[in-house]
């Protein structure tokens, strides 16, 4: 080999990052705004905004919701509780009912039924409108959409495998990596892209090894099950039983009606024994003699995502097991991967942390695919020169650029204006707002297509700036708990408010961006006509 190892790790590095990461960007993107996801829910469900004024304790919490199931769940099969907390300021109440004789399957949550009620009450929070919220954006970043969740998962995964091995070919390929953490030169075309890359890939680097090893992890069953499989001989549940021991199999009812003891005294005893708060309730059989009631943990006392939980007889109120108090080394260290992934267990500060670091992981990949798109242009300077076209590749990169990075954006703004206005009473009301974020971002993608030039990065990051910038305004408009009146009055959530704030910032960010796409010169057009419509914003 002529070329060292460095400059193949440099080309490992290059094609690795490119042939990936648009999807890897709306993979960063959705994550990123994941770890705000009930935040984002919140926002998008204003009929529940009051009950973040509701101030009640955990056992009249648990009395309220019994009570409200008993009278409106009759008949179910499971119930699903899931109780107030900071970030959640209504109780969750879910329950599933089994399909009738003759009624066909309309899926794993045909049966199912949710509602927000009203934690002091129990009465239900004026219906609030149907949306996925942040758990779209959740499920997005791994289970994409349109598509069987299992192919979503391996697409995804190869994608996070491509990058693992680009962020470890680009830590070989820097020379001067933390020299490069304090260099950014601007207005200098190429420099000024490959600072900005280096800058924000280095910034938060140890967050995105972190990110990519444990997502990786996560489904690690999925891409790695040969050893488990030839261990257990196909047995699969086995595996489980015994990786992930503590939990009794469902119970089948006995057909016997027996009173459900009550939830409050179970709820004390698991407070007092983990010395944290009960977050979740599921009753199994309700009503039967075989009804059996598990508890599970608010997560944020420790880094794993496997919280201890208790299981008691529904009837009699006994402790029949408890599982997560002390985990096996393998299930102990799975649940802190998955946990450090999720981040369930940060606080206000070290979550925004997390935030900012997938905005840069935003940006680097941002930053990367655009430096291709420069070093290339570069290289075909003369023939352009001499008034030859952009090679195919260059041209469908940049407008692949375009429709991601400027388009993405566009996607976000439309699914969050959606929310507000759709009819409340629409039929399917989630899969349109959804809708909207795909078909604004097909939009984009495709009139990127018929032009990728420079004036088509200022139209889309000019719209992308307009629909999350103008937020705000909107829920002026459509509700009374907004920014306005967080920061004046004292009143309505501050998570409503702290949304607000972030997509006004976010919004600027991106008009900024757009005002500094000026046109170029005419002089330089003159001078070179076919680079005209060049997409690569050197001159940024």
């Amino acid at each position: 080999m002529k070329e060292g190892f460095r400059q193949s790790m440099a080309w490992l590095h290059t094609w690795s990052g490119l042939l990936v990461c648009w999807i890897l960007l709306l993979v960063f993107c959705a994550g990123t705004a994941s770890y705000y996801r009930n935040e984002i829910t919140l926002w998008m469900q204003p009929e529940l905004h009051g009950a973040a004024a509701s101030k009640v304790t955990t056992d009249e919490a648990v009395k309220v919701a019994q009570q409200a199931m008993q009278e409106r769940a009759k008949g179910a099969t499971r119930w699903f509780i899931s109780l107030p907390g900071e970030r959640n300021p209504a109780t969750q109440l879910g329950w599933s009912k089994p399909s009738q004789p003759g009624e066909k399957k309309r899926g794993r949550r045909g049966n199912f039924h949710s509602e927000a009620a009203d934690p002091a009450t129990g009465e239900v929070l004026s219906k609030p409108r149907e949306t996925r919220g942040g758990e779209f954006l959740y499920r997005l970043h791994f289970d994409l959409h349109y598509m069987p969740a299992i192919w979503a998962r391996w697409i995804v995964g190869f994608c996070a495998m491509f990058m693992f091995v680009s962020i470890i070919s680009g830590i070989v390929t820097h020379k001067r990596i933390f020299k490069d953490l304090f260099t950014f030169r601007p207005k200098k075309g190429q420099r000024s892209w490959l600072d900005a890359h280096n800058v924000t890939a280095v910034l938060a680097l140890p967050y995105h090894i972190m990110i990519t090893y444990t997502g990786l992890v996560t489904l690690m069953f999925l891409y790695m099950p040969s050893g488990a499989t030839a261990a257990y001989k196909g047995d699969q549940d086995a595996f489980f039983a015994e990786a992930f021991p503590g939990r009794s199999g469902d119970s089948k009812p006995a057909g016997v009606a027996a009173p459900l003891t009550p939830l409050a005294p179970l709820v004390r005893q698991a407070e007092q024994q983990w010395g944290g708060k009960v977050e979740r309730i599921s009753v199994n059989h309700p009503g039967d003699a075989h009804a059996t009631v598990t508890l599970s943990r608010t997560s944020g006392r420790d880094m794993s995502s496997k919280q201890p939980s208790m299981e008691f007889d529904g009837v009699s109120g006994k402790l029949l097991s408890t599982d997560g108090d002390a985990l096996p080394g393998a299930a102990a260290t799975h649940g802190v991967m998955v946990g450090l992934h999720i981040a369930h267990f940060g606080g206000p500060l070290l979550r925004a942390l997390f935030f900012l670091s997938g905005l840069a992981g935003c940006a680097m990949v941002a930053t990367g695919a655009l430096l291709w798109a420069v070093k290339t242009r570069q290289k075909q300077a003369k023939a352009l020169a001499a008034g030859k076209r952009a090679s195919f590749g260059l041209r469908l990169v940049e407008a692949l650029n375009i429709g991601a990075i400027a388009g993405i954006p566009i996607a976000f703004g439309a699914y969050f204006w959606a929310n507000r206005l759709l009819s409340v009473t629409m039929e399917d009301r989630p899969k349109e707002e959804i809708a909207c974020f795909f078909g604004a971002w097909a939009l984009a993608a495709l009139i990127a297509q018929l032009r990728p030039s420079r004036a088509m990065w200022r139209m889309q990051l000019a719209v992308g700036a307009f629909l999350l910038a103008s937020l705000p305004v909107l829920n002026v408009v459509t509700t009374e708990s907004h920014l306005g009146v967080t920061l004046f009055l004292g009143r309505g959530p501050v998570a409503v408010a702290a949304f607000d704030l972030v997509v006004l910032v976010l919004g600027l960010g991106l008009a900024y961006a757009a005002c500094k796409l000026k046109p170029l010169p005419v002089k330089a057009a003159k001078t070179t006509p076919a680079a005209k419509p060049a997409t690569t914003m050197e001159a940024a």
